[in-house]
């Protein structure tokens, strides 16, 4: 049967491997392949996770994506996942320039951020509650400007009087969740176009989308796009796939996690307890392992390759010449 997935691909533009020139020649290639997107991450002070090493090069998201979309004519760009540190009318205002360079092809992904100390480095209150009033207050702004409105505010975070942006997005600018908790759920039902977990297990993702539609059907809205970013390794044969990957340190991070749906034994301990917080294996293995995110409710994957960036031209060749096709046929 033919997906009806959409296909995503997360850009080096950090690590070891971050490179400009990869990010515009993989982007073009992921357009000629038929991918739909492609993403950056967004980080004030960038402290690598553990499981992807210790480089701390990170190159602006954004201005990558304002780069990628001078070479690419059809890919959406998108952010997995802008945090809201910036003040709201700079956020605004760099979104809507972004929706002028590349026509509209755009996507806000919007979360609030995992380390507390780039919140703490822009003078922004940095606890998980006021971040998560931060990024509603930074979407509902953000609305109001791109919509052409002379907008007031004045809370605890900004205080500004009668300001309009021009110019406004080409169109309108979808904002999605980011986040893997039943919380970020609620917020993508409350106020967000989408829903996107960074990282999570099939089974964690299975639950929030679950519990994601009940919120909307409850709210009266429709279901919003749900959209899932698995880290992705492919290769011939998958001992070499896994080769590539630190399963081990994989498998002790999502212990990390003390909101996602547990294996029988109650703790992570198998590659197969966390399926789907890697794609680990053969193309054919990637296509049954894209076929069950679709089937759990995954409108969006977003393929992040960063453990295989050195391999960075062959894995979006594996995808675009091997997976997507036989998802696709």
């Amino acid at each position: 049967m033919a997906t009806n997935l959409k296909f995503g691909l997360l850009l080096p533009h950090f690590g070891e491997h971050a490179s400009v020139e990869k990010c515009l020649i993989g982007a073009a290639k992921a357009e000629a392949y038929g991918f739909d997107s492609v993403w950056v991450r967004d980080h004030l002070v960038f402290e690598p996770h553990g499981i992807e090493g210790s480089d701390k090069t990170h190159i602006e998201g954004p201005l990558v994506l304002a780069a990628v979309a001078s070479v690419t004519q059809r890919l959406t760009l998108g952010t997995s996942m802008v945090i809201c540190h910036r003040h709201p009318i700079h956020l605004a205002q760099l979104f809507a320039a972004l929706s002028a360079i590349s026509n509209g092809r755009l996507l806000m992904g919007m979360g609030i951020g995992g380390f507390p100390h780039e919140f703490a480095a822009a003078g922004r209150p940095s606890t998980l509650a006021d971040r998560a009033k931060l990024a509603k207050t930074n979407a509902a702004i953000c609305r109001r400007l791109w919509a052409g409105e002379k907008v007031s505010h004045s809370d605890d975070a900004y205080a500004f009087e009668e300001v309009r942006l021009r110019p406004i997005p080409v169109r309108p600018i979808p904002i999605w969740c980011g986040g893997g908790t039943l919380a970020s759920c609620r917020r993508a039902a409350e106020y967000g176009d989408g829903w996107m977990p960074a990282r999570i297990t099939l089974a964690t993702f299975r639950k929030c989308v679950t519990y994601l539609r009940e919120l909307c059907q409850n709210a009266g809205r429709p279901m919003v796009t749900a959209a899932v970013m698995p880290f992705t390794s492919i290769d011939k044969i998958r001992a070499a796939a896994l080769a590539s990957v630190n399963a081990q340190a994989l498998i002790a991070e999502a212990e990390k996690y003390p909101t996602w749906v547990k294996p029988a034994s109650g703790r992570f301990s198998t590659l197969e307890d966390i399926e789907g917080f890697l794609l680990a294996g053969t193309p054919e293995d990637i296509v049954r392992a894209t076929r069950a995110y679709e089937q759990a409710g995954a409108d969006h994957i977003v393929y992040d390759l960063r453990f295989r960036y050195a391999d960075w031209h062959e894995q979006i060749a594996f995808l675009g010449e091997e997976v997507l096709p036989a998802l696709r046929a």
